[in-house]
């Protein structure tokens, strides 16, 4: 295929929040946008703050019949009653994973900028691949994903892709053609009004 059908909409949670706030903002961007899939992706490592944070996250999004997904932490995702993991070490971890949680579980693999990670997920058994990120920002180490590996994927590899990190308006009009997924996070959080703000990104898709 050449070119992709109008891609999903996944979210990113932010990587700090407070609990009494958090779910109503998620709630009100759910209410607005269709949206796939929502990731659990907190900086802590504190147990019980994920699993307080996960519980609310949950309740938002499977009250909409949307999936949500947790960074990393494969052992929690049964235990918290999720609908997968997503993985932060490209194909590392991907079998494991896949062992651990079943065929119904879904597994994501995040690749950075490598193709051959993203191959390697792939054939490993990752429900999508996501490479990353696509626009500027000053985190990791100034590497970013070029359009040219999607439009490759898009075109040779079934297995969906995900387009993250640093989205903006012009980034969406051109990394939506040849991906299955744009994933926003902070692009959005940061907005006093995120619902608005995914608004603004979704246009610039068509």
């Amino acid at each position: 295929m050449d070119e992709i059908a109008q891609p999903q909409i996944y979210l990113i949670t932010p990587p700090e929040f407070e609990l009494d706030t958090f779910p109503e903002r998620l709630m009100q961007v759910l209410d607005t946008h269709p949206v796939a899939c929502v990731r659990l992706s907190l900086a802590s490592h504190d147990e019980d703050r994920i699993a307080r944070a996960a519980d609310a996250c949950r309740e938002v999004t499977h009250a909409r019949d949307i999936a949500l997904v947790i960074e990393s932490h494969i052992l929690m995702v049964e235990r918290l009653g999720l609908d997968g993991v997503h993985l932060l070490d490209g194909p590392r971890s991907v079998r494991a994973a896949r062992k651990e949680l079943g065929e119904e579980a879904i597994v994501g693999a995040f690749c950075g900028t490598s193709r051959h990670d993203g191959m390697s997920a792939g054939e490993a058994g990752a429900d999508y691949v996501s490479f990353g990120p696509v626009g500027a920002t000053a985190l990791g180490d100034g590497r970013r994903a070029e359009r040219e590996i999607f439009e490759w994927w898009s075109e040779v590899i079934e297995v969906p892709v995900v387009a993250e990190g640093g989205l903006d308006c012009e980034q969406v009009t051109s990394f939506a053609p040849v991906s299955d997924f744009l994933a926003f996070g902070e692009e959005i959080w940061r907005e006093d009004d995120p619902a608005a703000a995914l608004g603004r990104l979704i246009a610039a898709i068509d």
